[in-house]
């Protein structure tokens, strides 16, 4: 690398250690922000010479990077934003804190795909889902399929391992000479009813969709979840045990396995690393306190509220609601999910915008509890399972109490 970069790599590993010693963070952002400051460049510098993959999309996004990561790694040591900081400064921080390793997997924010893009030169890119997220400040569906399908047609040499089963993946990434498609099934249908090529309705019947006004359908796809495992290209089906719950992380092991194949990898030798993955960013965690497992479920639009209710076991739920900068301010939301699978069972609110979340929950006829901290929902429920279901600064919220009162 030039001096330059040099200095400013040395530069972010020294500050995003400090920002871990005195406890500020993990250092995943600042280190890489101050390091582009000193060298714009610093990201293509720092990813000059490694084979990469980009994973992108509106949820899976940190689960699928662990999961690629670990079968990856198969080959040899993996550089990795692994704690979620999924723009340009927290790739130039993962970067430089791995040092010189011949492998990168990646988390982007879907905003920032063109310009990761540009900057690292990946040898794939997988492509998950696209659905509504942020409302005050995230760009509507379609336009950021328009972003990804204009990127990547820039990009021809790069391989794309894409969603069959979400019409906005599939023409985001139609036009890119070499598609690796994967199956996972899509749970959440209400932002592709309407073809982004002509306008026309989307039709579905069982496991296939197609436009009912041009050529868009489903493409067949080489990576299928199939029971408990994923069939390969070559028919052959793997067995896939996870500690990480719920049907959604079968399609985003089939994903990761799917993206290992492209650096060589074979499904075999992959598919018992991706057990090894126990927790992502505190996301699956599970803690037992006085007879109490709490697990803690990340959910932060409608499509993941889905799954989350999906992984979630008929036991007492404590859900949480904020609504600062990182989780986006509008939380009209809501109103798009469906929380009558909580019905019947012990439910507890909690978060900066418990109420908006009680109005909504009045709405779909499910009862509920206010409580004013999460220790206090610990002490409401009985021994057993509790699942806490939060949105990003909730999240985070809980991590920090649950430390201070079990």
């Amino acid at each position: 690398m030039p001096l330059r970069a040099k200095v400013a790599s040395s530069v972010s590993r020294t500050a995003a250690a400090l920002s871990r010693a005195a406890g500020r963070g993990d250092g995943s952002v600042i280190g890489g922000w101050i390091g582009l400051k000193i060298d714009p460049d610093l990201l293509a510098h720092l990813a000059a010479g490694r084979a990469i993959a980009l994973i992108s999309g509106t949820n899976g996004k940190t689960t699928t990077t662990r999961l690629a990561a670990a079968a990856v790694g198969v080959l040899g040591p993996v550089a990795t934003n692994g704690f979620g900081a999924n723009m340009p400064t927290g790739h130039t921080s993962a970067l430089a804190k791995a040092g010189q390793t011949p492998y990168a997997v990646l988390e982007v924010d879907e905003h920032y795909l063109p310009r990761v893009l540009v900057a690292t030169e990946p040898r794939v890119v997988a492509l998950l889902n696209l659905s509504r997220d942020q409302l005050d400040r995230a760009k509507e569906v379609a336009m950021m399929a328009q972003m990804w399908r204009t990127a990547l047609a820039e990009h021809p040499g790069v391989h794309v391992v894409a969603n069959a089963d979400d019409p906005m993946v599939v023409w985001a990434a139609a036009g890119s000479p070499a598609v690796t498609w994967f199956s996972a099934g899509q749970r959440w249908h209400d932002d592709s009813w309407v073809c982004p090529e002509c306008g026309s309705p989307i039709e579905r019947q069982a496991d296939q969709w197609w436009c009912t006004g041009c050529s868009l359908r489903r493409p067949v796809p080489q990576w299928v979840v199939e029971d408990e495992g994923v069939v390969d290209p070559r028919g052959a089906w793997h067995k896939i045990s996870l500690q990480l719950p719920g049907r959604v992380n079968l399609g985003n092991a089939a994903t990761a396995l799917a993206v290992a194949a492209q650096f060589g990898v074979r499904p075999t030798d992959a598919v018992s690393r991706l057990s090894t993955v126990a927790s992502v960013a505190g996301r699956y965690a599970q803690v037992v306190r006085d007879g109490r497992n709490i697990r803690l479920l990340l959910a932060k639009n409608p499509a993941s509220w889905l799954e989350a209710f999906d992984m979630a076991d008929n036991a007492p739920t404590l859900l949480s609601i904020n609504a600062r900068d990182p989780d986006g301010l509008d939380t009209s939301w809501l109103f798009d999910v469906d929380f009558s699978p909580l019905r019947g069972r012990q439910v507890l609110i909690t978060g900066d915008r418990a109420y908006d979340l009680a109005v909504r929950l009045e709405v779909n006829d499910v009862r509920f509890q206010h409580v004013r901290t999460f220790g206090e929902a610990v002490r409401l429920v009985p021994p057993g399972r509790l699942e806490v279901i939060a949105n990003y600064t909730a999240f985070q919220d809980i991590r920090a109490e649950l430390d201070r009162v079990l």
